[in-house]
């Protein structure tokens, strides 16, 4: 991609996004659908863009239900939207809404496309649930089935456990680690001690009540008026604690592993229903159309990694690529978004960031990539407090350090986001406005 701005630039026009519920909560009786329908409807509202100037829509989903498997596509319909947008769905576990995006801007970089919608959906209050596979297999032998006899032995073959329900589990299929697992062995291995994710995850959580009070989401968030009585979810996130304590945290068992590990339900991200839209386009048809973007893509990447001693290690991988490829001093960026998988995930990519045994054994590098600034990383808190569902993070994190280079006065803004499966992802921004 072009570092420099030009008329191919890809832009960011606008954002935004429902609230952040936990699962189970104000969004139980939704689908996936609804709330990615919900979001386009408002990004098209808030940004006055003319429905027809929409090329692509391409949304980010990792639990999806087989009904609307393009969900994407789906959305568009249910949106009212033109039908003849071309829409897809893309599924990279949490980094799902960042390939959008990126995809997105990378048509945008070539002269495929001049406007954009992309972003993220997830309803984890509505997961697929499985049958066993013996009962799958069973059922599909019901189609062969024609004689009486043919029946009673298709009968004799069932069993009481084949009927028990197969409900996804946050684990990796190589090696059946859990994400809170490999939080656990990452910060083990990297020295982040309980109380140290605790102190973050309590700094999170404060951040975003702080931010929620003062204002800063309320430009970015809609409304949802929930039926059947049509009652408005505020824009409010419900799983902010900014009550919370150190001591209140210090009191929760591990939730992985017991009684030694270090991931417990406070200092982890929870399960969540949400989703964010942004609006993509050239630089040159943001200043035809009138718009005033809040910012550049100048560049994005994404990594992999070993998945069983460093899954949630991604971002110490993509960030220094990303750096080199566009060539940004890590000191030059005064913005981070990082990705609160769990806090013990990010304080160990923080750790790795700032070793030279990493930066040497593992990047090929002579030294370390640097110690990223705390007072500058997630400064209104973030998928700790805040909330994430799977899709939709990507997407918030880029509204987010759109709004925050406005209102810091910074220049370059960097996201960084772990992923299943060993991925990782970073993207730099540049302040247009």
């Amino acid at each position: 991609m072009d570092t420099t701005l030009n008329d191919h630039s890809p832009v960011i026009a606008a954002g935004c996004r429902t609230p952040f519920l936990r699962a189970g909560t104000g969004f139980r009786d939704f689908l996936t659908y609804d709330l990615a329908r919900i979001a386009l409807k408002g990004i098209i509202d808030r940004s006055g863009l003319p429905p027809d100037e929409i090329e692509h829509v391409l949304l980010g989903c990792v639990l999806n239900e087989p009904r609307t498997s393009n969900v994407a596509r789906e959305a568009v319909i249910g949106a009212n939207l033109p039908l003849k947008i071309s829409a897809s769905t893309i599924s990279m576990a949490c980094i799902s809404s960042a390939q959008a995006t990126s995809q997105g801007a990378g048509l945008i970089a070539c002269g495929r496309a001049n406007t954009i919608i992309a972003g993220g959906t997830e309803c984890l209050s509505d997961i697929p649930i499985l049958l066993r596979r013996p009962l799958r297999q069973k059922l599909m032998e019901m189609r062969r089935l024609k004689k009486p006899l043919d029946w009673v032995k298709w009968a004799a073959g069932l069993r009481p456990r084949h009927f028990l329900p197969e409900i996804p589990e946050v684990a990796e299929f190589s090696n059946n680690l859990t994400m809170g697992q490999s939080s656990d062995r990452l910060a083990a291995r990297w020295g982040v001690s309980r109380e140290e994710q605790d102190r973050y995850a309590l700094r999170s959580h404060r951040l975003a009540a702080k931010a929620a009070e003062e204002g800063f989401f309320a430009d970015s968030m809609l409304g949802v008026p929930v039926p059947p009585r049509f009652k408005t979810v505020e824009q409010h996130d419900n799983g902010i604690r900014g009550d919370t304590t150190l001591e209140k945290l210090a009191q929760l068992p591990p939730a992985f592993y017991f009684p030694f590990g270090s991931a417990t339900a406070g200092n982890s991200s929870f399960l969540s229903d949400g989703a964010a839209a942004v609006l993509l386009m050239s630089y040159r048809r943001a200043r035809e159309l009138g718009y005033n973007p809040a910012a550049r893509i100048v560049g994005f990447t994404f990594t992999g990694c070993d998945p069983y001693e460093e899954l949630l290690l991604g971002p110490a991988y993509a960030v220094p690529k990303l750096l080199d490829e566009t060539g940004t001093a890590l000191s030059s960026i005064g913005v981070f978004e990082f990705h609160e998988a769990f806090a013990g995930q990010l304080l160990a990519n923080l750790n790795a960031l700032d070793s030279d045994r990493f930066a040497r054994e593992k990047l090929g590098r002579g030294a370390a990539v640097g110690r990223i600034d705390v007072e500058r990383l997630n400064t209104r808190g973030g998928s700790l407090s805040v909330g994430h569902p799977f899709g939709a993070t990507g997407a918030r994190l880029l509204i987010n350090a759109c709004a925050r280079l406005r209102d810091e006065n910074e220049n370059l803004a960097l996201i960084a986001s772990c992923a299943a499966g060993g991925l990782g992802h970073a993207m730099l921004l540049e302040r247009l406005s």
